[in-house]
């Protein structure tokens, strides 16, 4: 359950997607992610840090080996998501009756 706390809190899936190509500092996190504050980034990033999850780096944070398995982990939610994306789209264009 620790996990789902970690990963439900506003954010947290959000900084690990963003980091899933390679590390990225604080400015570009904060660039990529719209509405995001800096103190709730730096707040996610030190619990991420603490998880294990991430780790700082010369070009700012990237995942660890545990957060690489986790982003493997996740791929199928991606996959599963685009999916639902598109039937969302699919459904909000279709004509409704009255």
């Amino acid at each position: 359950m620790a996990a789902l706390d970690l990963f439900g809190r506003r954010w947290a899936l959000r900084i690990l997607w963003e980091l899933r190509a390679g590390p990225l500092g604080a400015r570009a996190l904060l660039a990529r992610c719209e509405g995001l504050s800096s103190s709730v980034l730096y707040q996610r990033l030190r619990e991420l840090v603490a998880s294990g999850i991430i780790a700082p780096s010369a070009d700012g944070y990237e995942l660890t080996p545990l957060g690489t398995a986790l982003r493997d982990a996740l791929r199928p939610l991606d996959e599963w998501a685009s999916v639902w994306a598109k039937e969302q789209e699919r459904d909000d264009q279709q004509p409704t009756e009255m």
